[in-house]
């Protein structure tokens, strides 16, 4: 397994949420683009869950989450209404796009 990392910039590397899987932030990036919805939204909805909010940003935007966020309900435990707060917060503030 490689070596886990808080060092989100260490493509090679493991991000420390992804503790229990070995898949480097290069591989996360590219499943998070992809085409595979499943793997995508599994995998972005585990970074949600598991990571600081700060770092989420490392590998998607806003409109990223709050495009998935309808998706991902189940998949984010108790994190669900942080997420839930923030993107709506930003859309009433003006600053994501309905």
């Amino acid at each position: 397994m490689r070596r886990l990392t808080t060092d989100l910039s260490r493509g090679d590397c493991r991000p420390y949420f992804l503790w229990d899987e070995d898949i480097s932030g290069d591989e996360l990036r590219a499943i998070l683009q992809g085409a595979d919805e499943h793997e995508r939204l599994r995998l972005l909805g585990k970074m949600l869950r598991e990571a600081r909010d700060l770092d989420v940003w490392q590998f998607v935007t806003p409109r990223h989450v709050a495009e998935a966020l309808p998706l991902l309900g189940r998949r984010l435990g108790r994190r669900r209404a942080f997420w839930e707060f923030l993107i709506e917060g930003w859309r009433h503030d003006g600053l994501l796009a309905s």
